[in-house]
């Protein structure tokens, strides 16, 4: 089945198998940045954005993004390199390996929520496994990133 999509602001055509999953059409097309993890929607590690929502790419069938507009880490830009310097001044980022899902998961956090308190964004955060952090640094950085950006809205 063919399927136009348009991601990262590119449209770009691709040939998907029957009831192949979003991430591994993805990973398979060279979006590496999309990281593999659990492969059962519980971690987040795949989390992209699908029409500005984020969505765990693992339990989406590529065919439902069809005329979509799909979003890795790489299509953010510069907010998410904001984010990621405030998560290694925190000393948050570890491995790495969750980041890109995380920051993604974030962003959205900050696009549907105005001012969360700590309680929103660890409930909102919730989907997202690290094995690395006890979420405290995480937590911090997310907060100090959302006082110095809080005038930015990024859709």
């Amino acid at each position: 089945m063919k399927l136009k999509l348009t991601i990262n602001g590119k449209i770009r055509t691709f040939e998907s198998e029957p009831g192949e999953n979003l991430i591994t059409l993805l990973r398979r097309n060279g979006y590496t940045e999309v990281r593999s993890g659990c492969d059962t929607g519980s971690c987040g590690l795949c989390t992209v954005w699908l029409n500005g929502s984020p969505i765990l790419s693992c339990s989406t069938l590529a065919a439902r993004a069809q005329h979509k507009e799909i979003t890795t880490i790489k299509g953010m830009g510069s907010e998410a390199e904001k984010l990621a310097k405030h998560l290694v001044s925190e000393g948050a980022d570890q491995c790495g390996y969750c980041s890109p899902g995380f920051i993604m998961t974030v962003l959205a956090l900050k696009n549907e929520i105005e001012n969360p308190t700590e309680a929103e964004i660890k409930h909102y955060l919730n989907g997202n496994l690290c094995r690395c952090t006890g979420y405290a640094g995480q937590t911090r950085a997310i907060m100090n990133w959302l006082k110095e950006t809080s005038h930015e809205i990024h859709r």
